[in-house]
């Protein structure tokens, strides 16, 4: 069994040389992300949780942060921690607003254990609108707060429901991963997740759900009436969410391995592929029996890997094609 048996080598080939092509250019972009704040809003704790590191000191004393603070995780991944506009020194207020107006993401903090949405915040909100509107309100500390919907469903309202509202809790870690989430979806639309993903300290978390979106998309792909028609696409997703997590997990993966790890899972699962395409002919339920298959094959390939990474597991074709039938096994 060989790839070759469904597609030619070249067209293999120019796959995985576009999927790897397109994450490069990811990690050769810069992410800008500015955040705002009053002091002590928890701005540097958060971005700290986010992260693999300490990328900004946290301290005790009020006001620790009196002025633009430029955190370089890496030399193409830049943070922007600033307070609130009325408290930034005059000489620094334009280079805040340059800032605001460059970033991928804005993070404005609110607090919870606070006035939440106070006059001054709305207006700084405001004005930050006007240059960049790629915002999402950060509702810090709500472990030392009270009916915490009652407070997302008030800035939701004094807002316009312009802006997502995250509730999250910087100390504990609480709906950290709802956070992680948002930032990566709005990343997402420049094509800039997957370098920021690489470099935040929950993997797992952003490992799955592009498992279940790769899963989601192979389950329609899976569904198209013309059986054969799917191969080259279902290929295409499944390279694609391979290299992802190869790049996650900081585990560079060959193009020859790659072809190796399909051939001894998906393409190596040739009585599902088979009956995939064979159940088309039948109307209805039939492409609905097929988009289950396909769907359950990509997301057992990536939570396959995702475990071996997660494990310091060699990606052998042997040993994930035996950690790959496991997790089938589950999806049926």
């Amino acid at each position: 069994m060989k790839v070759s048996d469904f597609m030619s080598d070249e067209s293999f080939d120019e796959i995985f040389n576009q999927e790897t092509n397109d994450i490069n250019e990811q990690l050769k972009k810069e992410i800008l992300i500015a955040m705002i704040g009053d002091v002590n809003a928890g701005k540097s704790s958060t971005l700290n949780r986010l992260m693999q590191k300490d990328v900004a000191e946290v301290g005790a004393q009020p006001g620790e942060t009196k002025e633009v603070q430029k955190y370089y995780y890496r030399e193409n991944i830049l943070f922007v921690d600033t307070p609130g506009l009325d408290d930034i020194n005059q000489e620094h207020s334009q280079e805040t607003l340059n800032f605001y107006n460059e970033a991928d993401v804005i993070l404005f903090f609110l607090n919870a254990a606070g006035t939440v949405l106070s006059d001054t915040e709305l207006k700084s909100l405001n004005k930050i609108a006007t240059l960049n509107k790629k915002i999402i309100l950060v509702l810090n500390k709500i472990d030392a707060a009270d009916d915490i919907p009652s407070l997302v469903n008030y800035i939701l309202e004094h807002t316009g429901f312009a802006y997502p509202v995250i509730p999250i809790s910087s100390k504990t870690g609480e709906h950290m991963e709802l956070l992680q989430k948002e930032i990566l979806l709005q990343l997402k639309q420049v094509n800039k997740d997957v370098l920021l993903a690489a470099n935040m300290a929950d993997k797992s978390s952003i490992a799955k759900r592009w498992i279940l979106a790769s899963g989601a998309s192979a389950a329609a792909i899976g569904a198209a009436p013309i059986p054969g028609a799917d191969f080259v696409p279902l290929t295409t997703l499944q390279v694609g969410l391979m290299l992802k997590l190869s790049t996650l997990y900081g585990k560079p993966i060959t193009k020859d391995h790659a072809k190796e790890l399909i051939i001894a899972t998906v393409v190596g699962n040739i009585g599902k592929t088979a009956f995939r395409q064979i159940v088309k002919v039948i109307p209805g339920a039939g492409m609905v029996v097929a988009a289950s298959v396909a769907g359950s094959m990509t997301v057992a390939l990536g939570y396959a890997i995702k475990y071996m990474y997660e494990n310091d597991m060699d990606l052998t074709p042997d040993t994930l094609k035996l950690v790959y039938k496991k997790f089938l096994k589950k999806e049926k």
